[in-house]
């Protein structure tokens, strides 16, 4: 088999199934490699569906077909940090993980080791080349963009790297597999944890992290039910609480909007637009840009927009240097349920700039951060 010069991360779905498509009919010479980084028998893991489905998208497409398995991998650099962060009862997000450790990490070391100059996959963003780096962009089709999750990737480790499906809608690489007869242009989008899917999470949870019951209180104090663990709950929630209203003229539902660790008190209130639930000041460590900085005012601080959690619309704030890898970000409007564990996003325009994970949040006034107002 000679050396390929794109090799196209072929997951199973519509999406990788796509952009071998278009590599191949672009004149590329075009190898496919399929990786299984979680194996499991509990009924819930298609990892064996996804392989027999790449499978058949080589043989319709008539592409080679590589197979190689980062399990043990993506315990290591995945996995274990996603359960050290749901045991200190913070709320991580391994697909950001997944995708520097993983994707962009032994998987591109593996694809350059089969000889491949570049690495292609089915992610809706967009690369600028900028000398030895590129620059992250949103994707066209703004409902699907997947730039918040590529956000820790380096923009060194984005050179040799192609989103093909960066400039298309859904609909529309739906309509290119369709055309090419695809087997997988109907199949539905895969959700849930990265390589893991989706599954009861709070059961599957509690296989690997002991339940630890405490008190259910309101914000006044009141107990009025138990968890079954702070690392069960993440802020915002409203299902799975285990509680109601308390009277017939209280039938707002419950949100978790804080949990004490050191109490192992889970704080809720009714109702989703109680006060508790929001903030506009967040600090954020281990924060990482891709590429060179942004250019920072003499005060150490730069306006721009951000996110919090992926589909929420781009939000004005203004983002302090804090020294040490670490960040403030004051929003000009306060946000809804700012989680630890989680990250805040940054952008400019199109341009994703980078992002840091949430420390702490609060609404200013609560606490007497460096940053005081924004503007």
């Amino acid at each position: 088999m000679t050396s390929p010069s794109v090799i196209v991360a072929l997951s199973g779905g519509v999406d990788s199934a796509v952009t071998a498509l278009l590599l191949r009919d672009a004149g590329h010479d075009v190898q496919c490699l399929h990786m299984t980084n979680w194996e499991d028998d509990d009924g819930y893991c298609a990892a064996a569906a996804d392989y027999q489905d790449a499978r058949r998208v080589c043989s319709d497409l008539d592409l080679p077909l590589h197979r190689v398995n980062f399990t043990r991998e993506y315990r290591e650099r995945v996995f274990a940090d996603f359960l050290r962060e749901h045991a200190a009862g913070r709320t991580p997000n391994p697909d950001v993980l997944c995708n520097r450790e993983i994707k962009f990490g032994v998987l591109q070391s593996y694809a350059k080791r089969l000889g491949a100059r570049l690495l292609a996959t089915g992610h809706y963003a967009r690369l600028v080349a900028d000398g030895d780096t590129a620059h992250l962009l949103k994707a066209r089709d703004r409902s699907k963009d997947q730039s918040y999750f590529l956000h820790r990737v380096g923009g060194r480790d984005l050179v040799d790297v192609l989103f093909p499906l960066g400039e298309l809608r859904k609909h529309e690489v739906r309509a290119l597999a369709r055309a090419a007869g695809l087997s997988v242009s109907d199949k539905r989008d895969s959700t849930g944890i990265c390589f893991i899917g989706e599954r009861p999470f709070a059961d599957f949870l509690g296989r690997f992290i002991a339940e630890c019951p405490g008190p259910i209180r309101t914000a006044e104090g009141e107990t009025i039910g138990v968890h079954r663990g702070l690392a069960f709950y993440t802020l915002g929630q409203r299902q799975g609480l285990g509680i109601g209203g308390r009277s017939e003229s209280e039938q707002a539902p419950w949100y978790v909007a804080e949990k004490q660790a050191e109490s192992n008190v889970l704080v809720v209130v009714q109702g989703p637009d109680h006060p508790r639930l929001f903030q506009n000041w967040l600090r954020g460590s281990r924060v990482h840009w891709i590429g060179a900085p942004p250019q920072w005012r003499a005060d150490g601080a730069f306006r721009c927009a951000a996110k919090t959690r992926y589909r929420q619309p781009d939000q004005a704030c203004l983002v302090t240097d804090r020294g040490g890898g670490e960040i403030e970000v004051v929003f000009d409007a306060p946000q809804r349920s700012i989680t630890p564990g989680q990250h805040v996003v940054l952008y400019d325009g199109d341009r994703c700039l980078g992002g840091a994970v949430i420390e702490e949040a609060a609404m200013l006034g609560a606490r007497s951060p460096s940053v005081v107002q924004a503007g």
